[in-house]
């Protein structure tokens, strides 16, 4: 008999290695181990590898007879977890914690399985078992279908209870609307949030510009508004003050350091979010809903930051704008060009000349049939003084440079080599001197004055190119400039033209000087020569057009009297001819003002026949119309009878005009020139009758006039311009009740001779004052009641609100209870 075989005995399983960071050990452990070090020395010396080598040894033993014992190890272990997981229920947590293992897996205590459930099980019905392997007997497949049938039953009928009814459907859109009001409350919190970021650390939140542009592409308006206006603020405060230039190929290949890198990044990512944003507002714009918002984001943009990139688009969006039917964008585009037009530091005067070439072009394109709004902003832009000076010095010089040369040329020809050697010495002078300057140029961020001067020739030649088209086209005649049928021929940029030729004559070229001055002739004239008596005039202008011609006419004469040597006699024609024609309610009586201040006031001698034709003519004209223009007229009679003393003789009331008659004998109101007229011939008969004038200021000033003595020979200065005294007494006749007291008229005029301003007395204030309490008492019970109507309304408003929320509520309970059951 051989030696028995020994039985194999695997090992005991080793607990699992615990790395030190996780082991707890409490501080009582600790303490322990502390004050018992004596004996706590031999675990520090134990060797662990030893001993898990010697224990988990198994002598005399083969690996392959080893390996299988270890696999029917953990077959076994599977086996027991699935047996207790079958034959037992697993707890809920709340019931019973789980346990925590030595290796960190968390197990779950289970329960065993009531005595009903083994019965089933012993009966054949597992619950465990798949229902597909198991066959089913005739009588339990008839009570499957039956189940089945029934279950269909009982879903159709809840179907059909389940109906939408208008209640569910109120409901529905109620939840609706308040999930819609918390995801926009959610947007707009995003937005500020964003927001606050990008102005807190733009360089290191610059990715937030991106999100915030994708809000503002929702679907509600209020968020897109909301959008579009946090986005205006972050670029207003983070937008650089130079101009964005992009790496080229050959630099982004180039190795840079991580600091170039971010900034970089940080311009990239800056400018592309900026022109998408430029761009879905200028998309905008055309949507009536997001027109004003667009624009005024245009607006400000263009104002806030003209020297950064996409200047261009921004512009033409502004200006395309200009010529708006809304009132609203066209006042914010105008406002938006004048700012421009004022702060030329930001840009250094290139905006202004792209946007004065956009408005030409405007105007080309309209054929003048604009808003007078598009041109008056030209009005805000301001040059230079020596703007035309400077050339004509600078050619001046280099003409007698040239001259001075030729002359030293011909008195010194044998000094040759001298010459050349100071030629080269200056040549090397002159180019030290121009790198210099460039590189002062470079380092100064100051303009340069020659390129400033380049630009504000170029502005303001494309300014006057403008004003000469509009002149133009109110010279042509109706035939040419409305070829349409039934085309009106209005001329809306008149008046913002020649206030601006008036404001910039000092500018105007001399060689354009002439054919202006016949423009303005043939318009003050309305297209029609002296004494042509068929009426027919090319151009169709109105009274206050052809007055504001005949101003900008002795404007520029003014400004430039040194260089013109022009007749206005043809100006004061249509000037005498047009104080006949205007009307106190179609035209302006400011005009009319200012043409008596300029033509006849201003400093300026004229003839005696002429100036007594405008005195008998303004004197006449006082009689026919209001207070206010018979107060400016009068106020030029008498400026011009103390400069000219010999006109006093009209004052006189001989017949045919005292001792001075002139060349014509006879007085000819009807005749269109005043040097023919013979106007010293006639009695200034109308004083007598506006002494009686019911306005107290005019019969004062009236009376004024007609004490005036030819004996005294002295000169008077007037301290009232005909303007203030017309804009005194329109002022004045807002709030003005003429008088019956006929004694105390009487009384004003025998006391003062020169003008006085009448004053509205205090009778006007103490009317209507009877009954006030009776007044106040009847507004107060009108409001009370009021007040009580619209108190009512809004209760009864509330009242059905509570109503259909109670309404609501009842359905929703009823509908809670039919689920339920």
């Amino acid at each position: 008999m051989g030696k028995k075989r020994q039985k194999l005995v695997l090992p005991p399983e080793l607990p699992p290695d615990v790395p030190d960071d996780e082991i707890e050990v409490s501080p009582e452990d600790v303490q322990f181990v502390q004050e018992n070090s004596e004996y706590a020395g031999l675990f520090s010396k134990l060797d662990t590898h030893s001993i898990t080598k010697h224990v988990s040894r198994v002598a005399d033993a083969n690996e392959d007879a080893l390996e299988s014992l270890y696999e029917k190890r953990l077959r076994k272990k599977l086996e027991n977890d699935k047996g207790k997981e079958k034959s037992t229920l697993e707890v809920d947590p709340v019931d019973a914690l789980p346990v925590k293992t030595l290796d960190g897996q968390l197990i779950y205590r289970r329960a065993k399985e009531s005595k009903e459930a083994e019965v089933e099980s012993k009966e054949g019905v597992s619950v465990s078992e798949d229902p597909a392997l198991v066959k089913l007997t005739k009588a339990e497949k008839r009570l499957k279908q039956k189940k089945l049938r029934k279950e269909a039953k009982k879903q159709s009928k809840e179907e059909v209870v389940q109906t939408p009814q208008p209640q569910d459907q109120v409901l529905d859109e109620v939840k609706k609307d308040l999930t819609a009001e918390e995801e926009s409350e959610k947007k707009k919190y995003k937005l500020a949030e964003l927001g606050t970021a990008l102005l807190a650390d733009p360089e290191s939140n610059i990715k937030h510009l991106k999100e915030m542009l994708e809000i503002s592409k929702d679907g509600d308006s209020a968020i897109v508004t909301l959008g579009l206006k946090s986005l205006l603020a972050v670029f207003k405060d983070i937008i650089p003050g130079y101009r964005i230039r992009l790496p080229t190929e050959k630099e982004q290949e180039m190795k840079v350091s991580k600091t170039v890198k971010k900034m970089r990044f940080y311009e990239s990512t800056l400018l592309s979010t900026y022109k998408s944003y430029v761009q879905k507002l200028i998309a905008l714009q055309k949507h009536p809903v997001y027109k004003r918002v667009a624009v005024r984001c245009l607006c400000t943009l263009l104002a806030a930051v003209p020297h950064f990139n996409f200047r261009e688009s921004l512009l033409t969006a502004v200006m395309t704008n200009i010529i708006s039917q809304d009132d609203v964008v066209r006042k914010l585009c105008c406002a938006t060009v004048k700012s421009l037009f004022t702060d030329e530091g930001k840009h250094d005067g290139e905006a202004t000349l792209e946007a004065v070439k956009m408005i030409a072009e405007l105007v080309k394109a309209n054929n003048c049939q604009l808003h007078p709004d598009s041109v008056e902003v030209l009005l805000s832009l301001s040059f230079d003084e020596d703007l035309g000076k400077s050339e004509k010095s600078d050619m001046d010089k280099r003409a007698k440079n040239k001259k001075s040369k030729k002359r030293k040329v011909s008195d010194e020809p044998n000094q040759i080599t001298d010459n050349e050697r100071k030629k080269t010495r200056k040549e090397m002078m002159l180019k030290t001197r121009e790198e210099v300057n460039a590189d002062f140029k470079a380092a100064s961020s100051g303009q340069d004055p020659q390129e400033r001067r380049r630009m504000q020739t170029q502005t303001l030649a494309a300014v006057f190119q403008i004003f000469f088209r509009i002149l133009k086209h109110a010279i042509q005649p109706s035939s040419e400039a409305s070829p349409v049928s039934g085309a009106s021929r209005s001329h809306p940029l008149l008046d913002p033209c020649l206030n601006g030729i008036g404001k910039f004559s000092h500018l105007i070229d001399l060689d354009f000087m002439a054919d202006l001055m016949h423009c303005l002739r043939k318009l003050a004239g309305n297209g029609s020569k002296l004494g042509d008596s068929s009426g027919k005039a090319s151009c169709q202008l109105s009274v206050s057009e052809r007055l504001r011609c005949c101003i900008v006419a002795f404007k520029v004469m003014k400004n430039n009297l040194d260089a013109l040597n022009i007749d206005l006699q043809e100006f004061f024609v249509q000037f005498y001819n047009l104080i006949l024609e205007y009307r106190p309610g179609r035209d302006d009586g400011e005009v009319l003002a200012e043409a008596l201040k300029i033509m006849l006031c201003d400093d300026r001698q004229h003839d005696m026949q002429r100036a007594a034709a405008f005195i008998k003519r303004l004197a006449t004209f006082s009689l026919c119309f209001g207070s206010a223009e018979s107060m400016a007229a009068l106020v030029t009679v008498k400026h011009l009878l103390m400069k000219n003393v010999k006109c006093r003789n009209l004052l006189e009331n001989d017949a045919g005009g005292g001792s001075v008659a002139g060349a014509i004998s006879k007085y000819q109101p009807h005749v269109m020139d005043p040097n023919l007229s013979g106007a010293l011939a006639s009695v200034l008969w109308e004083l007598n009758l506006l002494m009686k004038h019911y306005h107290p200021s005019v019969s004062a000033i009236a009376s004024s006039i007609s004490t005036m003595h030819t004996s005294n020979n002295q000169v008077y200065h007037s301290h009232v311009s005909p303007q203030q005294a017309y804009l005194e007494l329109s002022q004045e006749n807002k709030s003005f009740a003429p008088s019956t007291d006929t004694k105390r008229a009487t009384n004003k005029k025998r006391r003062g001779n020169d003008y006085v301003p009448f004053k509205v007395g205090t009778d006007l204030d103490l009317m209507g004052q009877t009954d006030v309490n009776e007044i106040r008492k009847k507004l107060s019970e009108h409001f009370l009641l009021l007040r009580d109507i619209q108190e009512n309304e809004r209760l009864r408003s509330e009242f059905e609100r509570t109503k259909m929320s109670l309404n609501l509520y009842e359905s929703y309970k009823n509908q809670k209870k039919r689920k339920t059951r």
